[in-house]
C-alpha cells in the first residue's frame, strides 16, 4: 500500500510463546512453522530469542531453534534476537555461530544483547549475576575476534569453524548500548515503533558516533516492536490482550505466564487489582495495530521519523490462525515479495543460501 516503504526491509521475530493447555514442544514446532510462513510472505529475517525459566516461552536456546529454522527453510535469513552475552562465554556463541554459518552459509545472522537473567535465582544458576551485563562492550570485543583471529585474551586458542567466517552481527539496544554498537560500528536493533523521544535520541546519537568496521560501513538502524494487523482496529486491540495480561500478571505475581485467550482474560477483567488493570492498560498502549491501511500508514510514520532500514516485527497473541492472518496482512500492507523458489520443506538439504544480510 505505501510506496515509501518500498525500499524497507520487514523481518520477524518469534519468541515461542506457550499458550495455556499446551506445552512448550508445541510451542517450538510452531516456531518453526511460522519460519516457513514468514519465508513464504517474503520477510527478509527470522530471529528467535532467549528466555530461561520463563512459563510462558519456550525459546532458551536461541542458537539450537536457529539450526532448526534454518534447517526447514531455505531463502529466508535466520538469527537471533538475540543471545543474551553475558549468560555466555564468547569462545562458546562465536563457536555455535560457526557452526550454524557452515551448515547455512550466507543466511546466518548473529543477534546479541546485554541482558542477564530475570531472577536472582536464573542468574546463580547461569553463573551470572546483575554486574555481568556491564561487561558487554569487553564480551563484545572478544566474541567478533573470535572469528577475525584478532582476539587477545587467548592467544592459543582458535575458534573453530568461525575463525575465518562473517556472520553479520547486531546489537540489541537501549540507549546505553546504542553507544556500544556505535563504537563497535555494528547495526543497532532498537525497539519503540512509537518513536518515543528516548528512543530517537539513541538513534540520532548512534548515528554520530557511528565507526566504520569491518562488519558496517555506514549506520544501519534496526527498529522493532510490536505490530498487528486484523480486519478491524478494535479486532486488533483485542488481539493484543494476551500479551498484555501476560505482562500484567507478571509485574504482578513474579512470574511471565503462558498466553491466555481474550474471552478468559475477559472474565478475569472484574476481578483484577488496581495495580494489575494499570500493566494491563499500558500493555495494551504503544504497539502498531489495526487494519492493513492504518498500520501502513503507522509504520510510515515511524520510518521517517527514525530513518530505520528495517523494521523488526514482533507478534504474540493466542489464537495461531490469527497470529498468521496478522504477518500475511502485515505483507500485504507494507508490499512484501515472495521468493522466487518456494520454501523448501522440513528436511531438505542445509546449506542453501539466501538473501544477503
Amino acid at each position: 500500500m505505501s510506496t515509501f516503504l518500498d525500499g524497507i526491509r520487514f523481518s520477524v521475530l518469534d519468541r515461542s510463546r506457550t499458550r495455556q493447555g499446551e506445552d512448550a514442544p508445541q510451542a517450538l514446532r510452531d516456531t518453526v512453522r511460522l519460519a516457513r510462513e514468514a519465508e513464504a510472505l517474503g520477510y527478509h529475517r527470522f530471529w528467535v530469542s532467549e528466555h530461561h525459566s520463563v512459563p510462558g516461552v519456550a525459546g532458551s536456546a536461541p542458537t539450537v531453534l536457529a539450526a532448526a529454522v534454518a534447517a526447514s527453510t531455505s531463502t529466508v535469513r535466520v538469527g537471533t534476537g538475540g543471545v543474551m552475552l553475558p549468560n555466555h562465554q564468547p569462545l562458546v556463541v562465536a563457536e555455535q555461530f560457526g557452526v550454524l554459518e557452515s551448515l547455512f552459509p550466507g543466511r546466518i545472522d548473529m543477534g546479541v544483547g546485554r541482558s542477564v537473567g530475570f531472577t536472582d535465582g536464573i542468574r546463580r544458576a547461569l553463573g551470572r549475576d546483575k554486574d555481568d551485563a556491564e561487561r558487554f562492550g569487553e564480551q563484545l570485543t572478544e566474541l567478533l575476534g573470535w572469528f577475525t583471529g584478532a582476539q587477545t585474551a587467548h592467544p592459543q586458542v582458535h575458534a573453530r569453524p568461525a575463525e575465518g567466517l562473517r556472520v553479520p552481527p547486531f546489537v540489541l539496544a537501549t540507549g546505553e548500548g546504542a553507544g556500544i554498537a556505535a563504537a563497535a560500528g555494528l547495526p543497532l536493533v532498537i525497539g519503540d515503533l512509537r518513536g518515543r523521544d528516548r528512543v530517537l535520541a539513541a538513534v540520532d546519537a548512534y548515528r554520530s558516533a557511528f565507526r566504520p568496521s569491518p562488519w558496517a560501513e555506514e549506520p544501519y538502524v534496526v527498529m522493532a516492536g510490536t505490530v498487528v494487523v486484523a480486519a478491524s482496529e478494535e479486532e486488533a486491540r483485542r488481539l493484543l490482550m494476551p500479551e498484555a495480561w501476560s505482562l500484567a500478571y507478571s509485574r504482578t505475581r513474579g512470574e511471565f505466564p503462558p498466553l491466555a485467550s481474550p474471552e478468559r482474560i475477559e472474565g478475569l477483567t472484574p476481578t483484577m487489582t488496581e495495580k494489575q488493570r494499570g500493566f494491563y492498560e499500558a500493555g495494551l498502549r504503544g504497539h502498531v495495530h489495526g487494519t492493513e491501511e492504518q498500520v501502513a500508514d503507522a509504520l510510515e510514520r515511524a520510518v521517517k521519523e527514525t530513518g530505520a532500514q528495517e523494521v523488526l516485527v514482533t507478534t504474540s497473541t493466542y489464537d495461531r490462525a490469527a497470529l498468521s492472518d496478522s504477518y500475511r496482512g502485515l505483507a500485504r500492507a507494507v508490499g512484501l515479495t515472495p521468493p522466487p523458489v518456494a520454501a523448501t520443506p522440513a528436511g531438505a538439504r542445509p546449506g542453501q543460501t539466501g538473501s544477503s544480510s
